[in-house]
């Protein structure tokens, strides 16, 4: 074991004329108490001389080595002075006389009594950059120093007119920050676009409507008409809210008004479908997912087979992507007395360490994504307006900021590191859309928002904020409706902004901005030609036999016409069936017992309003002349046929007459 340090003092007297006892056997301690006696043992120092100067220097230069160890700094504080006054009074005769002659003698005595002053100093390297400040004027020197405080204070008008002027430079930077000098209009339809996406790569764009219509938008592939490659609808008949890449690109979640969520591939092709709850349950931990529609997802930053998302059954979720059939993690969000409130929009930090979601209760609520989702670990409760959706939640690439939108018509940005009030606010937004968005640029330094038309407005805006002051740096007229979602992406640097009547416009600069839509725009659109091509080289022999001659050339669509006018090798199909001898039923009756008793029973056409009698009697002539059946058969038998009379009045005999 380790024996404790003992801490001793030395011996406390109450003779205070007598010495201390001497300390020095003594290792530990902090000396004696008492009045401090006069020192002994004192060696006086003597200044040094210029002569033992010369001697050390005369020493050093035999020796050859540079000095002794460092030395110590010595000032004349007289010496100073006489500088300081000879230096003033020699600047005021070189200001008023313009004798040259006297000026350069001023400054060269100056001069070699500075170098005088500095002397011991001259031998250090380190001591070259080094300024020493003298003390303050002597009396008589007063007339000066009140010339200098009017300096003073001209310099200070001087460093506040530099303040406004860097001010207005570093507004004048935001502003050239903003990639705004081009436009480019891309028509999705007629409808508003409320989700838009983009890759990281920055090579395809995602756009979703309340037409239930998603486009996918390929820059490499499209060309100055900028039409879409795909669209599809892949929700049915539910709008699509909200659209994010995964943070490799290859899958898009497709978040609509149903319960279920959709991943979809690059190509738009269904790559899995999460499960929906049972509704009849109370407790949502007891479903294996959403009861009721969606309203925002998210994909996780680093893992990149984790996606968030919330509903109207008051709860987030967070699902694994191959594991559509049950949920990971539930969130269950609560309002300040505990019942339920409803999540309107989802968001993970830029590190994915914080699940954050703002509800119709007007609070942000944030979980520790390393701990269990029971309570929150960070909440703003009076973050926004109660009743008014909380439309997009924003985390700052740095992470320390967090902008908010909600349709109370207010963007508020926060700081994560006091959470207690907004740092700034903007007031007087409208927002007619759940989904209106807002989003840092890429160096943090500018906040960008789009607002809807109010009343008496014509123009929908996309307005920029200095995240530093919360001045409006510039603001973007767009169209004639409103401005929903809004995208900077931030390799492309360009911006992408969807509106209410249907249209996705995209903004970017010439020099700032690369790829995107700078590949298509300069593409022109060619209609597809019909390519003539000769097979072999012709031989005109005009003098040859019509056996030996060979046909001229003729070219591919002429050819084409003429075939086309061939009903065989156009391969026409059947004309139309209509009443007359053409058609195929028509001809026989309506029906397929028509078709048949007509076509198929009998060899030759009846019609129906025909009398049967006629038709037998029509072969009476023809069967006396030439009989084949019933005749012979009697011939022997009955020599003479007889047949049944009738009265001349026309009416039958009731009765068989006897014969």
């Amino acid at each position: 074991m380790n024996k404790k340090k003992v801490i001793t003092f030395g011996k406390i007297t109450k003779d205070l004329n007598q010495p201390p006892q001497s300390t020095e056997n003594i290792s530990t301690g902090f000396g004696t108490f008492g009045k401090k006696l006069p020192e002994t043992n004192v060696i006086k120092m003597n200044e040094i001389r210029p002569e033992d100067e010369e001697e050390t220097q005369n020493l050093k230069e035999v020796m050859g080595i540079t000095g002794f160890g460092k030395k110590a700094k010595s000032f004349d504080v007289q010496e100073m002075l006489e500088n300081i006054t000879k230096t003033i009074h020699s600047t005021k005769v070189a200001a008023t006389e313009k004798d040259k002659d006297s000026s350069e003698i001023i400054d060269k005595s100056s001069e070699e009594e500075s170098t005088n002053t500095h002397k011991d100093d001259s031998d250090d390297d380190d001591d070259d950059d080094e300024s020493f400040i003298g003390p303050p004027l002597p009396s008589d020197l007063q007339g000066t120093s009140g010339s200098a405080k009017i300096s003073k204070s001209k310099e200070n008008e001087n460093d506040s007119d530099e303040d406004d002027d860097e001010s207005d430079t570093e507004e004048s930077q935001l502003r050239d920050k903003i990639p705004c000098t081009h436009e480019v209009t891309m028509t999705h339809g007629t409808k508003a676009v409320t989700a838009i996406a983009a890759d990281p790569s920055g090579a395809r764009l995602a756009s979703g409507s309340i037409d239930y219509d998603l486009c996918f938008w390929d820059f490499a592939g499209m060309d100055s008409t900028m039409k879409s490659f795909r669209t599809l609808q892949p929700c049915e008949n539910h709008p699509i809210k909200c659209l994010q890449y995964s943070m490799t690109g290859d899958v898009i979640l497709v978040i609509s008004g149903s319960a279920q969520a959709k991943v979809l591939d690059r190509d738009g092709f269904e790559k899995c479908e999460t499960v929906k709850g049972d509704q009849y349950i109370t407790d949502m931990a007891r479903t294996k997912g959403h009861t009721a529609g969606l309203n925002c997802g998210s994909w996780h930053p680093f893992t990149k087979e984790e996606y968030l998302t919330c509903s109207q059954d008051s709860t987030c979720r967070i699902w694994i992507l191959y594991r559509p059939r049950a949920h990971k993690y539930l969130i269950k969000c609560r309002a300040q007395n505990g019942v339920k409130t409803i999540p309107t929009t989802c968001a993970y930090s830029r590190e994915g360490t914080v699940v954050a979601c703002g509800c119709v209760d007007g609070s942000i609520q944030m979980w520790d994504h390393r701990k269990n989702f029971v309570n929150p670990s960070l909440i703003q409760r009076n973050a926004h307006a109660q009743g008014s959706e909380i439309s997009s939640l924003s985390f700052s690439y740095l992470g320390h900021m967090l902008a908010t939108r909600s349709c109370d018509d207010t963007l508020k940005l926060w700081d994560l590191r006091s959470f207690k009030s907004p740092v700034f606010e903007a007031k007087n937004l409208y927002s007619r859309y759940d989904t209106t968005d807002c989003m840092f640029n890429p160096d943090d330094s500018i906040l960008i928002t789009g607002e809807s038309l109010n009343k008496g407005q014509s123009t929908g805006r996309v307005l920029f904020y200095d995240t530093k002051t919360f001045e409006l740096i510039n603001e973007i007229s767009v169209t004639n409706s409103h401005v929903i979602k809004t995208l900077w992406h931030p390799k492309l640097n360009q911006v992408f902004v969807g509106c209410g009547n249907g249209i996705v416009k995209v903004y970017y600069d010439s020099k700032k901005s690369l790829r995107g839509a700078k590949l298509c725009i300069v593409k022109t659109h060619l209609k597809q030609k019909h390519i003539e091509v000769m097979s072999t080289q012709q031989i005109i022999t005009p003098h040859a036999l019509p056996l030996f001659r060979q046909d001229r050339p003729k070219s591919v669509r002429k050819q084409m016409e003429k075939d086309r006018l061939d009903p065989v090798k156009s391969r026409r199909p059947d004309l139309p069936i209509t009443s007359g001898q053409g058609g195929r039923v028509a001809s026989s009756g309506g029906t397929l017992s028509s078709y048949v008793i007509r076509n198929l029973g009998l060899s030759k056409r009846i019609e129906d309003d025909q009398d049967p009698r006629e038709a037998i009697l029509k072969y009476a002539k023809q069967a006396e002349e030439n009989p084949y059946w019933i005749a012979p058969a009697y011939k022997k038998t009955q020599p003479t046929t007889i047949f049944q009379t009738d009265d001349p009045d026309g009416a039958p005999n009731a009765k068989k007459p006897k014969t």
